[in-house]
């Protein structure tokens, strides 16, 4: 079953990765800036990020099977509304959509992991479940470059269309889940009493820690794979989009296997903040090389080195779980899966943003970029850890 949920989250990936690729196209055919780019890709994070507090409450009282299956034909129409687009304001429509069927894709993986796994082996099966969500990630590297280069970026988002039924056709297929019972005296919780139940998260000392280097990590990781390697590697280096997309499918080779090896590497709950802090540290740096070092080099290997890094990201998960009572597990997941995408919105328009400045005054717009990222990092990490820390023992490990 967890293999069946994980295919939902994989054309997820292919969705977010896409604009990588697609980008000198979509800029050829509509004259899109470099802002309205990071629009175009920001728009299914922000859909995503803003529809996790519902999907979570979905969850909690539907169950898995039901939320995905309900949300992910939106992704399936919002794929075929963007093969089909007449221009910019379908093509951002058609990502709004894809963004909101594409909400519970990995949150159910991570509630059905929290529910059936044992605390202790959470963080390494969430990293294998990430890392197989990642091969689509793959489709949006080399496959999805030979695509559009033989045809166009339409056909790209009609191959998405097409797989994403043949994944909501899998978990209808495969995924059953058993009822649980209610304890005695207790009656099931009603749709307002579940919202209001996040309000207590936002209450509790350390979220605000956890929710702002949220914001920023994965971020990290997709504002590269999913939005600038591309254009970096075209414009800075002289890369055909084939090319590029060979890079970015490396990348993605890469960052399949780092999740399970870093959640196999866990230190557990007395040092995992540390390293959580310390890797942040290094990732901005890697980015602040990348925008002042202009060598073909340190580019393709740097996003390879992103890809490798991106995997510690699994010990947020971790941490979250261990930060929060077991009865709040899923809701917290929720919180801190809204803050990641809300996050890579936030990013991708923060550096399209800057982009498009550094191009207006003749500078290169992809030190801005890289720059932009490494400050988010490095504010982040500040935040996680001048900022208040879980109670030790407050939840299962």
């Amino acid at each position: 079953m967890l293999l069946a949920l994980v295919s939902g989250f994989a054309l997820s990936q292919a969705f977010r990765t896409i604009t990588a690729i697609m980008a000198t196209s979509l800029q050829a055919e509509f004259g899109l800036s470099p802002q309205a780019l990071g629009v175009f890709a920001g728009s299914f994070a922000f859909a995503f990020g803003t529809m996790q507090l519902f999907m979570g409450v979905g969850i909690d009282l539907y169950g898995a099977r039901r939320t995905l299956l309900a949300a992910f034909p939106l992704a399936i129409g919002g794929a075929a509304l963007s093969a089909l687009a007449p221009g910019y304001g379908a093509l951002l429509w058609g990502q709004v959509l894809i963004g909101v069927g594409c909400a519970p894709a990995f949150l159910v993986c991570t509630v059905f992991i929290a529910r059936h796994f044992p605390p202790q082996r959470f963080a390494m099966v969430s990293g294998v479940a990430m890392g197989a969500g990642g091969l689509g990630m793959l489709l949006t590297g080399t496959p999805l470059a030979w695509l559009v280069h033989q045809s166009s970026w339409r056909a790209g988002f009609g191959v998405l269309a097409v797989l994403s039924a043949v994944a909501w056709l899998v978990v209808f297929w495969k995924v059953r889940e058993p009822a649980v019972p209610l304890p005695p005296g207790h009656q099931r919780e009603s749709m307002a009493s579940a919202v209001r139940g996040f309000g207590a998260l936002f209450l509790v000392p350390h979220t605000a820690g956890i929710l702002l280097l949220a914001l920023m990590t994965y971020a990290s990781f997709l504002a590269l794979r999913g939005l600038w390697l591309g254009p970096l590697l075209i414009d800075r280096h002289g890369y055909s989009l084939v090319a590029s997309g060979n890079v970015a499918m490396l990348t993605s080779l890469v960052s399949l296997f780092s999740p399970a090896l870093f959640g196999r590497l866990d230190p557990g709950p007395a040092r995992r903040r540390g390293w959580i802090t310390g890797f942040t540290v290094l990732l901005a740096a890697l980015f602040a090389a990348m925008g002042l070092v202009h060598a073909e080099w340190l580019d393709v290997g740097g996003a390879l080195a992103v890809g490798v890094l991106s995997g510690y990201m699994v010990l947020q998960y971790a941490d979250v779980r261990s930060a929060y009572p077991a009865a709040m597990t899923g809701r917290a997941m929720a919180v801190f899966t809204m803050a990641l995408f809300l996050g890579v919105a936030l990013m991708q328009w923060a550096t399209g943003l800057a982009a498009s400045l550094a191009t207006s005054r003749g500078a290169d717009p992809y030190v801005a970029v890289m720059l932009t990222i490494a400050g988010m990092l490095a504010a982040g990490a500040v935040a996680f850890r001048l900022l208040p820390a879980p109670a030790p023992g407050l939840a299962p490990r």
